[in-house]
């Protein structure tokens, strides 16, 4: 008489193991598509955008749709880009707004992060202060722009001060909602394992909360750059240099339309720039580690 088992194939546990390790770690294989085809990717598509953009723009100006002086020509506006590009000026300009952007963003993050910790995982500090976050990150940026030049007048600190107000509610709430999404077993198993508050926040709370608080990161400089661009349009001095934001107002001043049209491509540039080298590698080596890097 054959042994029950007969016919049937055992599977080891090792190597049920293994199959579903395999199932759980992203192919490498289907990572690897070549340099050129992911620039092509990249690339492509915003540039086919960009010209159709331009061809509108010379077909609503051939057309004579608006008066010269409220659309003038791509050719005029790129003659003002180029002009400010081949003297210097506009590298000024985006180095003047960058740098306090990226200090201020930077500075926005190390105090936005313990709060959103706090917030997250203490609910009398979520009952009292959860809603006003909120309620700042929905406050549009300008808003504080007069009141920050009452208290500390047309100086640095009033830009850095209207920039920290729009950058760190949109950091603590992303954080929030990282660490909210995170499931309950997680914490658990650090407690059980010996993780006090700031280990548990440090090696477990950040790490499994990163998708979130990457989300609110990259909303948080985009909040930053607004309020940036919003304090150096009405705090503007010759103390302060001269920024994009003061680019753009010297234009609305003069009444031209060149060169507020050249500031608002300059703003875009900044902003898809930082975009592109910063967020979205970011995001792809996050969610790549956790085999959602698809999308990207």
């Amino acid at each position: 008489m054959p042994p029950p088992d007969a016919g049937v194939d055992t599977v080891e546990p090792d190597a049920v193991a293994a199959g579903l390790d395999a199932l759980d770690t992203p192919d490498p294989g289907s990572s690897r598509t070549p340099v050129w085809r992911r620039i092509a990717r990249t690339a492509v598509p915003p540039l086919v955008t960009l010209v159709l953009v331009i061809g509108v723009w010379q077909a609503l100006w051939a057309l004579a749709f608006w008066p010269e002086f409220k659309l003038p020509a791509p050719a005029t506006v790129g003659g003002e880009l180029w002009a400010r590009l081949t003297s210097g000026e506009a590298l000024g300009f985006i180095w003047t707004s960058v740098h306090r952007a990226v200090l201020g963003f930077l500075i926005g993050v190390a105090i936005a992060t313990p709060i959103g910790l706090v917030v997250a995982k203490v609910r009398f500090v979520r009952a009292a202060i959860g809603p006003l976050l909120s309620g700042l990150q929905s406050l549009p940026s300008v808003a504080w722009v007069p009141a920050a030049v009452l208290w500390f007048g047309v100086t640095p600190t009033t830009i850095y001060v209207v920039l920290l107000l729009g950058s760190i509610p949109s950091i603590a709430n992303g954080l929030v909602a990282g660490i909210d999404q995170i499931p309950p077993i997680l914490p658990r198993a650090g407690k059980v394992m010996g993780a006090g508050r700031l280990a548990g926040a440090r090696h477990i709370l950040l790490p499994a909360a990163l998708p979130g608080y990457l989300a609110g990161l990259k909303q948080g400089w985009a909040f930053s750059w607004r309020s940036l661009m919003a304090a150096e349009i009405i705090a503007t001095s010759p103390d302060l240099g001269t920024g994009l934001g003061a680019y753009l107002d010297n234009g609305r001043f003069l009444a031209d339309m060149p060169t507020v049209i050249s500031a608002i491509v300059l703003i875009l540039f900044v902003g898809v720039g930082i975009e592109l080298l910063v967020f979205r590698p970011l995001e792809r080596v996050v969610l790549a580690a956790r085999g959602l890097g698809g999308a990207l």
